[in-house]
């Protein structure tokens, strides 16, 4: 593992300029295991197991893909310290990574949240953007994360859900996110990628699907990319994020917990890989 840090290094520097690797992973209910909102059974041990897990998946990610990843942004993470723990308490320290993190007024404290390589990208600004309700108010949901570097601004997005069948509350978030896509692209912004968990299946999804509900696949994370820019997609299924799935057949994500039952996997999504070539 030491060798390959060693070989990625520089290799990933090399790449920056014209092409980066972006990812998008929704971790479920990623909380701080020292926070009130943490469920009693989520301990110390069970939080760094699942670090550790995302850094193992990040560091597979670089082996198929040949570089480490770029970009990396996150859904269902608690706050700052958890970012941290990801980057800073497994062997992803050695790679540099910075974060980015704004306490959003999501009722059940999941926020949005990405990391970035700072040898390779240079962070210009970051801020949260509210989404609004058909009043103006600010609804009590995720907020979309921006993030501009040099080469690239990232939104990362998480729609509000589809619990009680409702879809005005992420037509507000679509609306929003184009709001922001709309006002970056006025003030000369030429590159914005917008990532995320949106909640619905707005794209064909046949062999990408990222979330398996009731034994059905459906594809509700992925990207839209505005600007002079390719992106390649593809999701990572690899085998150490899967299990037989014994109620429908087949397989599907390893989740961390199923109620308070400890699964010792990482979340019900799979992540979504993002190669940009400019």
């Amino acid at each position: 593992m030491m060798k390959l840090l060693a070989l990625l290094l520089p290799a990933a520097a090399a790449y920056g300029q014209d092409s980066l690797l972006v990812v998008f992973w929704n971790l479920e209910n990623f909380f701080d295991y020292r926070s009130e909102a943490a469920p009693e059974f989520w301990t110390s041990g069970r939080f760094h197991a699942k670090c550790n897990a995302v850094a193992k998946t990040l560091m597979l990610v670089s082996e198929r893909y040949g570089r480490f990843p770029d970009i990396v942004g996150f859904a269902e993470i608690e706050n700052a310290f958890v970012l941290r723990s990801i980057v800073s308490s497994t062997l992803l320290r050695k790679l540099g990574y910075g974060i980015v993190h704004y306490e959003s007024p999501d009722r059940r404290g999941i926020d949005c949240g990405l990391v970035y390589r700072k040898p390779v990208l240079a962070l210009s600004r970051s801020s949260p953007k509210h989404v609004f309700d058909s009043s103006g108010a600010v609804m009590a949901t995720r907020d979309i994360l921006l993030a501009e570097f040099d080469s690239l601004a990232v939104l990362v997005n998480h729609h509000p859900s589809k619990i009680g069948g409702k879809s005005d509350r992420r037509d507000a978030a679509m609306r929003r996110m184009h709001e922001i896509v709309d006002s970056l692209r006025s003030t000369g912004v030429r590159r914005i990628l917008a990532v995320g968990d949106f909640n619905d299946e707005l794209w064909a999804s046949e062999g990408m699907e990222t979330l398996k509900y009731n034994g059905n696949w459906e594809k509700i994370d992925g990207f839209f990319s505005f600007g002079d820019f390719n992106v390649q997609e593809s999701v990572f299924s690899d085998p150490m994020l899967m299990m037989p799935d014994k109620a429908f057949g087949g397989m599907k994500p390893r989740r961390c917990f199923v109620g308070p039952r400890y699964e010792g996997g990482v979340s019900d999504h799979l992540p979504v890989i993002l190669k940009i070539s400019f």
